[in-house]
């Protein structure tokens, strides 16, 4: 990549997202309802409470729902968990308009709240040191400047706060052919949903660099029995000819699903680092 492009890529991490989504998401809304996500079990309550689990969200809570889409999610974690708020963001006018329908349907304007932003600016949009999760659900591939949004997650959260992400990253192949084939898909998939799709290792690095403590990376962990099956993504692509896949000879599938727990550290010093793991 040119210095030019990358220039350009931090001056405008949301490239397109805003335009895609007005254009798109009733397309979606027909395809995937409220929970516009790809990995996903056969009953979509089923993921959601694993998501609730995996998150380690809690009653009482305030979070950020970043790129919330329709608050289809949003509004099942309050429904779940008593005393849940939840801020919610999008960058598009057409999914907070259809997200303010969902939560004013089902009577929960004193705990989800939509505002209308970009989620690298959240220090912006929200007040700093005050939230104890910041979850991205499929949404943080959107950024084209993945170091951004997660220094804007970590200014937010509180000392002890923690960071979600469940996103789709690079498939990696020992084999060059399938490994063109793998970058080459995943350009189409950048291409035709205003994405970026994530290098696992450069966003491990970011979160370190911030100074987040990992407490985890690793594939969601659902039973396979249970697993949707990525054909809707297909559905998507074939009904509406968005990346759409002409012909599965030579496909090679690429990409892999991760889930990443983070925490901002919950001390001030680097000197009681130590601490920390001590007490662990």
């Amino acid at each position: 990549m040119s210095i030019l492009k990358q220039k350009e890529k931090q001056r405008n991490p949301s490239e397109g997202v805003a335009e895609f989504y007005n254009a798109t998401t009733d397309k979606f809304l027909q395809v995937y309802g409220e929970v516009i996500q790809a990995f996903r079990t056969n009953n979509v309550s089923d993921y959601l409470d694993y998501t609730i689990n995996s998150a380690q969200l809690q009653s009482r809570q305030h979070i950020i729902d970043a790129g919330c889409g329709v608050a289809g999610p949003a509004c099942y974690f309050a429904t779940q968990l008593p005393e849940l708020k939840i801020e919610a963001c999008t960058i598009s006018e057409v999914q907070q308009a259809k997200a303010n329908e969902k939560i004013a349907e089902k009577n929960l304007q004193s705990r989800v709240r939509v505002t209308l932003g970009d989620y690298h600016k959240l220090p912006d949009l929200f007040p700093e040191n005050s939230f104890d999760r910041v979850i991205f659900l499929e949404s943080f591939g959107h950024s084209k400047n993945k170091t951004l949004a997660i220094e804007s997650a970590y200014k937010v959260l509180k000392p002890g706060g923690k960071l979600y992400i469940k996103d789709l990253f690079v498939r990696e192949s020992n084999n060059e052919w399938e490994q063109l084939r793998i970058n080459h898909i995943c350009e189409q998939i950048n291409e035709g949903y205003a994405y970026e799709v994530g290098d696992i290792h450069q966003v491990f690095s970011a979160i370190r660099r911030q100074g987040f403590i990992l407490n985890f990376i690793r594939p969601p962990q659902v039973d396979l029995s249970q697993f949707e099956h990525l054909s809707i993504s297909n559905e998507f692509q074939n009904l509406f000819n968005v990346s759409k896949i002409d012909s599965w000879d030579g496909y090679v599938f690429p990409i892999d699903f991760y889930e990443i727990l983070a925490e901002k550290p919950p001390f001030t010093s680097a000197a009681e680092m130590h601490l920390y793991y001590m007490n662990r």
